[in-house]
């Protein structure tokens, strides 16, 4: 009996430190209920959907404000593993819903890229990072092109195809798909050692859902009538999808990439324009006015190995 009771209690920490939200874990519900009604019937927060979309579109362009890589390959036969760090600056005029009251102004996101080279100058990249300060763990897979490289006089010329998924978001569904294109040219400094100074645009699409969300959890479930189902009815619901094709990120990045023998550094920049989202007006919540979305910058490192 003593010892099921420590299991018991082992089992309760164990759910307890599973249930716990850090700082930077979203709680997408913050936004309000979009179908909230007053007595008349007028919606009391048609701006909900809106502020949902540019939260969308700002996390979106955090999470995938990565490339890190020139657009030459790593070879047919070569690899490459790097751990990468970035600083992404989070805009304070669009909410971002997390735990902590007051939003982040900056958040890291260290990860770990993994490159392979593939014959026809094709190169597959997988790279798997974390949210500091929170349960969510961002992935990335990608395919890379190199229409040009290695000759004397042009530039090596890439098209990269990618996708990020944010994971362990609870009640939200966020990805990002994108495609680049990125210029290049390796600069030889004598031996083994290389400088390459790149840069490109990158188009990326977001798209984003939510789970069926309930607005008031102090509602209870005991002893519940018809009319306490008919409301709730009201005080549960989603936001509206935010539609890949309808929600396109514009990035622009430049870095600079050094290698010794196998060692590898790096560093880059990047500005993603986040477009604008239709929002209600006060005075009529079915006539809408497009608000632009701030700019989205990011500064990021790495550290690895070309082998």
């Amino acid at each position: 009996m003593r010892t099921f009771s420590r299991w018991l209690a082992l089992a309760a920490c164990v759910s307890g430190a599973a249930a716990y939200a850090d700082d930077n874990d979203l709680q997408v519900s913050r936004f309000g209920n979009p179908r909230a009604q007053d007595a008349e019937g007028n919606l009391t927060n048609a701006a909900a959907n809106a502020n949902f979309q540019a939260f969308a579109r700002v996390m979106g362009a955090a999470i995938g404000s990565v490339n890190l890589m020139p657009p030459e390959t790593t070879g047919h036969s070569a690899w490459a593993v790097n751990a990468e760090l970035s600083v992404v600056s989070l805009p304070d005029s669009v909410a971002i819903p997390t735990e902590k009251p007051q939003q982040p102004s900056t958040v890291l996101i260290p990860s770990i890229h993994v490159r392979k080279g593939l014959p026809f100058s094709l190169e597959l990249g997988g790279r798997v990072g974390w949210v500091e300060k929170s349960s969510q763990v961002v992935a990335t897979g990608e395919v890379k092109w190199a229409v040009n490289e290695g000759f004397t006089w042009l530039p090596d010329v890439g098209v990269r195809g990618h996708v990020t998924k944010l994971f362990g978001a609870r009640d939200l569904s966020l990805t990002v798909m994108g495609l680049d294109i990125g210029v290049g040219k390796q600069f030889p400094l004598g031996g083994m050692v290389t400088l390459t100074p790149y840069g490109g645009l990158d188009l990326s699409f977001v798209g984003a859902t939510t789970s069926t969300l309930e607005f008031d959890p102090e509602r209870g479930y005991e002893g519940t009538t018809d009319d306490d189902s008919r409301a709730a009815l009201q005080t549960a619901g989603q936001y509206a999808k935010v539609s890949f094709g309808d929600n396109m990120n514009q990035r622009i990045y430049g870095g600079v990439r050094f290698i010794g023998g196998v060692l590898q550094l790096g560093a880059e920049l990047s500005l993603t324009r986040t477009g604008s989202v239709s929002v209600p007006t006060l005075n009529n919540p079915n006539v809408t006015e497009d608000r632009g979305l701030p700019a989205v910058f990011a500064f990021n490192t790495t550290l690895g190995f070309d082998f």
